[in-house]
């Protein structure tokens, strides 16, 4: 079929119907930056065109050259019939106005808390100037690292993985925003490698996917790293490591954010003597949580 249309299409709009239908008759899934075959075939169109990739209609019904016509079709055959995440076929993943290089080394940025660092933490975090040191934990491209970095200015900044593929990945990243003098990419097993080290600001998007959520992850997920998905029987195994060392880790005041997906009631039934914040995001206040360093002494 994708041969077939070759000769047959010629303008943005031809592709776009196109694309649409051999989606949704693909039944493809969607949750790596759009939500809807639409906007997926929308951006996978513009990007192989070159064209601003929020710029669609001016462009619908302009002419393409047949050499055009052929790269899009490549690209959208690809996305059906490998089921790859668009943002792997493309090399980027957007969060928000910030750009970052992915590819299957890594899993697709997707974080709630990057929403949370365009307010630089407010109100939780009272004065972001003052942010001295911050922390990046389970990194993976760099993505929140980068993100800490430009919310506070004066900070320096880890970005910890376990991974050294995923590492790999973050410094090109954190290269090509020019941060490689604020922002160190370290090996480790979460803590492990920065021993003595204290930050002002924690921020985590660890694994947090349960095993009976792996086995029924749909194919388009299957190609990220599963280290960077899978904790557990209940989607806590890192977590609970986090909470347990975070306070030897934290300054006082200090501020510890963790991205938990859909575990807030497993995690508040697994640690009912914390006082944990559900910050407001645009999914609800049900996938990060906040938690003042003092308050997690007693997780010691």
């Amino acid at each position: 079929m994708f041969d077939q249309a070759q000769a047959q299409f010629s303008t943005v709009r031809d592709l776009l119907r196109f694309a649409v239908s051999r989606f949704n008759e693909a039944g493809l899934f969607f949750g790596h930056g759009t939500s809807n075959a639409v906007d997926e075939a929308a951006y996978l169109i513009l990007h192989a065109l070159h064209l601003p990739l929020d710029t669609l209609d001016p462009f619908l019904d302009a002419k393409l050259l047949p050499q055009e016509v052929e790269t899009v079709l490549h690209l959208l055959e690809s996305r059906v019939t490998r089921r790859v995440p668009a943002a792997y076929l493309t090399h980027e993943a957007w969060l928000g106005d910030f750009k970052f290089y992915v590819d299957e080394r890594v899993i697709v940025p997707r974080s709630f808390i990057a929403e949370l660092l365009r307010e630089r933490l407010t109100p939780w975090v009272h004065d972001p100037e003052q942010v001295c040191t911050a922390l990046d934990l389970c990194t993976g491209s760099g993505c929140l690292a980068i993100l800490l970095a430009h919310a506070f200015p004066h900070a320096q900044v880890d970005a910890l993985d376990l991974s050294p593929d995923a590492l790999a990945v973050a410094r090109r990243n954190v290269s090509d925003y020019g941060l490689e003098e604020r922002i160190a990419c370290i090996q480790s097993d979460l803590f492990q490698a920065v021993p003595g080290h204290t930050y002002d600001v924690v921020v985590s998007n660890p694994p947090y996917v349960n095993q009976a959520s792996m086995r029924d992850l749909p194919q388009e997920y299957r190609h990220e790293p599963a280290l960077a998905l899978a904790s557990g029987e209940e989607g806590l195994d890192h977590i609970r490591r986090i909470l347990q060392h975070a306070h030897q880790h934290l300054n006082p005041g200090g501020l510890l954010v963790i991205e938990l997906g859909h575990n807030r009631a497993t995690l508040e039934q697994a640690f009912p003597a914390l006082e944990f914040t559900w910050p407001e995001t645009s999914a609800g206040n049900d996938f990060v949580c906040l938690i003042e360093r003092e308050k997690l002494n007693k997780c010691s």
